[in-house]
C-alpha cells in the first residue's frame, strides 16, 4: 500500500513539475514589461535593419497569455560562406548550427521547443500572386510558451554574437507568429501527464503482482 502511494506521489509530482514549466502561468505582458523589454531590443537591435521592432511592439501589446507558434522560412547561402569569427569559408548550414544550438537550449528552458522541422523537397506547388520562390531550405515551426519568452530571448546579450552566425549562414529568411486552429495530435501538456500516470499504473501492477 505504501509503495504504491509513492509511485503515485512521485508520478503526480512529475506531471505537476512538468506542467508548471510547460504552461504560462504568469498570464499576459503588462504595460510596464512591454516598454521595460522594448527598451532593452531597441538598445541591442535597434538600427541593425534586421527587424522591425514595431511589429514586435504590436505583437506583444495584443499578448492573450497563450503558447504560439512561429513560423520559419529560411533560405541558407550557397556554398560557403566567411565565418564572421575566423574568415575560414564554412558551409552555411554548420555556421547556422552555432546560432541554433544555443538559441534551442534556451527556448527549452523556456518552455518552448521545435513543434516540426522539415527539410523543402520541391517547389511552389500552389501559389498565385507571390514572388518567385526564392529557393528555400528549411520550414520550421518553433513553440513557444508565450510571448513573454520570445521577448526574454530577443533581449537576452548572450545571444548577441551568435547572431553573426545566424546572419552569415542565412541568404533569405522571414517568420511571423501563428496559433494552432486545428491539430490533430495531443499537445506535450496532455499526453506527458497521461504518459507517466501510464507508467505509475504500470508500475503499480507491478508491485501488485510481484506482492501475490
Amino acid at each position: 500500500m505504501i509503495t504504491g502511494i509513492w509511485i503515485w506521489g512521485i508520478a503526480a509530482l512529475a506531471a505537476i513539475i512538468f506542467l508548471g514549466w510547460y504552461r504560462n502561468w504568469r498570464g499576459p505582458l503588462t504595460a510596464e514589461e512591454i516598454e521595460s523589454y522594448m527598451a532593452k531590443a531597441i538598445e541591442i537591435h535597434g538600427g541593425k535593419g534586421h527587424n522591425d521592432l514595431g511589429i514586435v511592439r504590436r505583437f506583444l501589446e495584443a499578448d492573450d497569455g497563450c503558447e504560439f507558434v512561429m513560423l520559419n522560412l529560411v533560405r541558407l547561402a550557397p556554398g560557403e560562406v566567411p565565418d564572421p569569427e575566423t574568415g575560414i569559408p564554412t558551409r552555411s548550414a554548420k555556421l547556422l548550427q552555432r546560432y541554433t544550438q544555443p538559441f534551442m537550449r534556451a527556448l527549452i528552458r523556456r518552455g518552448g521547443h521545435p513543434a516540426i522541422v522539415a527539410r523543402k523537397v520541391g517547389g511552389y506547388v500552389d501559389a498565385w500572386r507571390v514572388p518567385p520562390d526564392p529557393g528555400w531550405t528549411i520550414v520550421g515551426f518553433m513553440r513557444y510558451r508565450s510571448r513573454r519568452d520570445m521577448i526574454e530571448l530577443v533581449v537576452d546579450p548572450r545571444f548577441t554574437a551568435s547572431h553573426a552566425f545566424k546572419f552569415a549562414a542565412t541568404a533569405e529568411t522571414f517568420s511571423f507568429p501563428t496559433q494552432p486552429i486545428l491539430r490533430l495530435y495531443p499537445s506535450p501538456a496532455v499526453w506527458v501527464p497521461l504518459a507517466l500516470m501510464l507508467i505509475a499504473a504500470l508500475s503499480h501492477l507491478g508491485v501488485l503482482l510481484s506482492a501475490s
